[in-house]
């Protein structure tokens, strides 16, 4: 491997990833429990866990702020801290440095281990070139306020190849677990990366907690394998067992996640799960393919929604009604749950997050913001149909017949 990695010698198998930190609710606003979140970011640093990533949008912006508090108290010292810059804020290559100094102030630090372009597919990759901005993360580097830079991606194979082609990064982040292998980056992209010399940090191993929740037919499959373990744990075992693999990021929310990722990781290393294992894997895959209609992680990129809608809720109630054998009782359920979202804009509460499906005025905002590039007000439509009894399941995503 060429030098651009070597910064990786040490870096933990497991990563904290800050876009899921635990939260409660306040007069109806979902916010950071900090308490909890610096205590579990503490935990896992204290237990071997030495790289920890956030973003300037997660959590509403909030995220850096209890990062920053979280490394307090000689904290900062153990780990390596990443965070990504918002290209799109970025309306001149000005606003790069004001953008990671505001983050800086935030993560209470004065250098960033690794700053990350936020987001790149082919538009922002354009705004990129456009406006020289790898000149400006140079920069940055020389006057000391990070060390390392890179990417995050959301886009095809020929999209990433092209930027990783364009320059000698010294990182990307790329979404991957076994259910997108042939998605987004791929497994080409990954061994791709890898042998050019890119660091490759893994997010979304679990697909925004998917595959974490098997159904029964995914269950059974597990049962049957002759090492026993949790779906999360044949996951991170399935990104882990890829030599290409830097470093895996969980979006852990509690002490549990925490605790048992950690054992997990103890356990993990390139190369190590068996023909049969990888077998046991590609059946679950085929399994959950079928099962699930939205490709939704719940990332939130989409809110919030102007209209209000409350858009990861909506397909996280698709994606459940997908999976119920008894498909006619489970959808008498989910009607049940979908009155407690606002009907009417006067109905939504003070978080303007909880409208139902048929709020949405098809303004696409959201669409920009996806990563999952999903058409989500043609889903929303549907999804309303499905509620209103104007359309079957069946009928509007055929594979579920």
């Amino acid at each position: 491997m060429g030098s651009r990695i070597d910064w990786t010698e040490g870096v933990s198998a497991l990563g904290f990833g800050c876009m899921r930190l635990p939260t409660k609710k306040t007069l109806f606003i979902k916010k950071i429990d900090e308490p909890e979140a610096i205590k579990i970011i503490r935990h896992a640093i204290d237990n071997g866990v030495n790289y920890v990533d956030t973003a300037y949008m997660y959590h509403g912006g909030k995220s850096e702020i209890v990062v920053g508090k979280a490394l307090k108290e000689g904290y900062r010292e153990k780990v390596h801290l990443v965070t990504k810059l918002p290209v799109g804020k970025v309306k001149s290559a000005n606003d790069v440095e004001k953008l990671c100094r505001e983050q800086l102030a935030k993560l209470q630090t004065s250098c960033l281990d690794i700053y990350l372009f936020h987001g790149l597919n082919k538009n922002a990759f354009q705004k990129v070139k456009d406006l020289n901005l790898i000149d400006e993360m140079e920069k940055l580097k020389a006057a000391g306020l990070i060390k390392h830079y890179g990417f995050s991606f959301h886009d095809n194979l020929q999209v990433f190849k092209e930027i990783i082609d364009f320059h000698d990064w010294d990182a990307c982040q790329i979404q991957y677990n076994y259910l997108d292998q042939d998605s987004q980056a791929t497994t080409q992209g990954l061994e791709y990366a890898a042998s050019k010399g890119v660091a490759v940090i893994i997010m979304e191993p679990l697909k925004g907690g998917r595959l974490a929740n098997p159904t029964q037919e995914v269950s059974e499959i597990f049962g049957k394998a002759e090492v026993k373990r949790s779906p999360v744990d044949w996951a991170l075992q399935f990104v882990w067992n890829h030599p290409e693999v830097s470093v895996v990021l969980s979006g852990m929310s509690s002490f549990d996640q925490v605790k048992q990722n950690l054992d997990y990781a103890s356990n993990s290393g390139p190369n190590t799960l068996s023909d049969a294992e990888l077998d046991t894997l590609k059946q679950v895959s085929e399994v959950f393919k079928k099962a699930i209609v939205i490709p939704c992680t719940a990332c939130e990129y989409c809110m919030p929604c102007p209209s209000g809608v409350a858009i990861p809720r909506h397909f996280a109630i698709l994606n459940r009604l997908a999976d119920a054998p008894d498909k006619k009782m489970a959808l008498k359920f989910t009607r049940r749950m979908y009155k407690e979202l606002a009907a009417t804009k006067d109905a939504l509460n003070d978080a303007k997050d909880n409208g139902m499906a048929k709020l949405c005025t098809k303004c696409k905002q959201c669409m920009e913001k996806c990563p999952q590039g999903i058409d989500i007000p043609a889903e929303l439509e549907k999804i309303n149909s499905i509620i209103e009894g104007k359309g079957s399941i069946e009928k509007l995503y055929p594979r579920m017949e």
